[in-house]
């Protein structure tokens, strides 16, 4: 076992048994033109999106995922693997979901959005425990009250508050992949009507995104609150 591996499952069942996760930490590395996929990942059968992918990845299924397995365009396009589609710039596309009243809003909500600047070739995305690289971005899927421990986490050490970046549209490729890889900063989602339609995603569940390399100094925090502050409050609901 390679010390990455090692690592990043020590991270991933810290996380598990501290927070008390429903499933697990997914892993996301966006491939630049150049690197290697990692080994030990497989494509899957036919064309999947990636909110598809990290929904899957949650319960123990790795995928490697070129460009040509992403079998949705904007998601491809926020991920920086291919150009954003005219319908989708121009709102109409997601207009005809029904919950904007013009799409000249959506077209405001889309061009909002932030589009990883780096050209991407694919993406690898599979439980954290089982990831032989660094990852760019963790995502975790949770019940509120578990999703609410990486606000403290994150300002444990600089204090002052965090802001969330979300919208009707693009929850796992922009809110919890493309923002947190771009900004290096934790972003939250609710959910988009997209990820909601095709994949487990629970009505209760939200989902955060954690740069990478974030990851070492929250599961040092995370040990501190394990006999400390996750043992004053009530966490039963």
């Amino acid at each position: 076992m390679n010390d990455i591996l090692a690592e990043n499952k020590e991270f991933s069942r810290k996380f598990r048994d501290v927070l008390e996760l429903r499933s697990e930490p997914v892993a996301v590395k966006l491939v630049k033109p150049g690197e290697e996929f990692p080994s030990g990942y497989s494509t899957p059968e036919k064309p999947i999106t990636h909110c598809q992918t990290v929904m899957r990845a949650r319960y123990g299924e790795k995928f490697m995922m070129p460009v040509s397995m992403h079998v949705c365009p904007t998601g491809a396009a926020f991920l920086g693997m291919a150009p954003m589609p005219e319908n989708v710039a121009s709102g109409e596309f997601h207009f005809t979901m029904g919950v904007m009243d013009t799409a000249e809003a959506v077209k405001r909500t889309i061009g909002a959005g932030t589009i990883v600047p780096d050209k991407i070739i694919g993406t690898v995305v599979c439980p954290l425990k089982d990831a032989n690289f660094e990852p760019d971005v963790v995502i975790f899927v949770d019940i509120p009250e578990r999703i609410y421990w990486f606000a403290p986490l994150y300002t444990a050490h600089t204090g002052g508050r965090v802001t969330y970046v979300t919208s009707a549209f693009q929850s796992a490729c922009l809110d919890v992949t493309s923002i947190p890889f771009v900004t290096n900063a934790p972003n939250l989602s609710v959910g988009c009507l997209g990820c909601r339609n095709n994949t487990d995603l629970k009505t209760d569940e939200l989902m955060i995104g954690i740069p990478g390399s974030l990851i070492s100094d929250m599961v040092r925090t995370l040990e501190r609150y394990a006999t400390d502050a996750l043992q004053r409050v009530n966490r039963k609901g």
